[in-house]
């Protein structure tokens, strides 16, 4: 966002600090251009907020003398609006990192905002596949496809799918490999540049490299060196789409809750390695998780397995 979306709302030197944050999420945090532009859309929210409450532009005075009341006023007008737990505290969290960053680089300091306290979230667990349903999934696309379907589409499906679930992919790094990343032949490694520009190296099992070297053996199109590896039925790079509704129909096919979808691939990578004993770091490591936290919340997806065994099991637990 330029300054066309502050200057109504915020006084220029309030829009040059907007404008320099913008740059050094971009430039030194290297986020993610769909995680500044939402940053991005809080800050505008909070200045508008700002804005319509004091009868003018935001201005550096009105960042200065905010306290925590005026956060926790702003936040419940925007739980007002519908807007949910997990997004106000993505705001917040935008709105810290701003005050921090002007504080950082001398403009101003106000640390109200730490007084004000993240809502509360929902705990959701993952939801994977049993190891069955897993290899199921991977293992007959064509039992989901109809009979028309090209040979070279059922093995692409079968390929991408064998990769979520084999090495752990999210489907958008998947579908963005470039023929020159296929791991074909002896090459068993894929370097992976996932969220926050953060580099992995994501191990590729056997059957994973044959599915795709059956892919590239079929298909149609010339796979040039620096274009993408898996293509669509006209030859452009293949979209997520095609995959989710792919997972539909297999859904109906074998008879798989509507959490099966591309993602849980890549949730039933991560909770069948724990449960086979895989350290939870190296699990961090290969999901290319920042922290270990994240990868945590796979333990309790494990035990939860443990307790169903258990009592489905157990003699004495009936």
């Amino acid at each position: 966002m330029g300054e066309s979306a502050t200057d109504l709302i915020a006084s220029k030197d309030v829009s040059r600090a907007f404008e320099a944050w913008m740059t050094f999420l971009a430039s030194e945090r290297q986020l993610a251009d769909k995680t500044r532009e939402a940053y991005a859309r809080d800050l505008v929210s909070f200045l508008g907020f700002l804005a319509r409450h004091h009868g003018g532009p935001a201005s550096m005075k009105t960042l200065r003398t905010l306290s925590p009341r005026d956060f926790r006023s702003y936040l419940a007008a925007r739980r007002g609006e519908g807007v949910s737990s997990r997004s106000l505290a993505r705001t917040l969290s935008a709105l810290r990192m701003f005050f921090r960053f002007l504080d950082r680089r001398g403009i101003l300091k106000n640390d109200a905002i730490l007084a004000v306290q993240a809502p509360k979230l929902a705990h959701g667990v993952p939801k994977p596949l049993s190891v069955s349903s897993a290899l199921a999934v991977t293992g007959d696309t064509g039992a989901a496809s109809p009979s028309e379907t090209p040979p070279w589409v059922l093995a692409r499906d079968s390929a991408v799918l064998t990769l979520l679930y084999g090495s752990g992919l999210r489907i958008s790094e998947a579908l963005g490999l470039n023929r020159e990343d296929a791991p074909v032949g002896r090459v068993d490694i894929l370097r992976i540049t996932g969220k926050g520009n953060k580099e992995r190296v994501a191990p590729v099992v056997p059957v994973a490299r044959r599915a795709i070297e059956a892919y590239i053996d079929l298909c149609p199109f010339t796979l040039e060196p620096a274009g993408p590896l898996f293509v669509g039925v006209k030859g452009k790079r293949l979209s997520p789409r095609i995959i989710q509704l792919l997972m539909e129909r297999l859904r109906g096919a074998l008879g798989l809750p509507a959490s099966a979808t591309p993602h849980a691939l890549r949730h039933s990578f991560a909770t069948h390695l724990l449960g086979h004993g895989a350290d939870l770091r190296e699990i961090q490591e290969l999901l290319g998780h920042a922290s270990l936290s994240t990868t945590q919340i796979y333990t309790e997806v494990d035990a939860a397995r443990l307790v169903r065994v258990y009592d489905e099991a157990h003699p004495r637990a009936r």
